[in-house]
């Protein structure tokens, strides 16, 4: 069992920046793929980032350049540094851990671009 606990959303001006974390808790964390999705009003959620066991990471081609996901296996917590945000960057974002064919999620963080 994962249970995903995510911090660091708010409201921030477009161009600003934000830093989500998720601290996850269990034992297995550093053999979990680590996910961060977003779900807009109205859409579909997204994925926006992930980071494998091994560091490997991935991003949506909307984040690419602006979102860096990272890891510390040591303090069980995942983040995601948002930079240049947008206003179409408005949405909950939610932690994803993916072990064993089982995906856990955190409850959710809401981040609000606007002016």
């Amino acid at each position: 069992q994962v249970q995903l606990v995510e911090s660091g959303g708010g409201l921030v001006q477009p161009g600003g920046s934000l830093r989500l974390s998720c601290a996850a808790s269990g034992s297995i964390f550093s053999s979990c793929a680590m996910n961060w999705y977003r779900q807009a009003p109205g859409k579909q959620r997204e994925l926006v980032a992930g980071i494998g066991t091994g560091g490997d990471t991935n991003y949506a081609d909307s984040v690419k350049g602006r979102f860096t996901i990272s890891r510390d296996n040591v303090k069980n917590t995942v983040y995601l540094q948002m930079n240049n945000l947008n206003p179409k960057d408005t949405a909950v974002y939610y932690c994803n851990a993916y072990w064993r064919l089982t995906n856990y999620w955190g409850q959710g963080t809401q981040v609000t671009v606007s002016s």
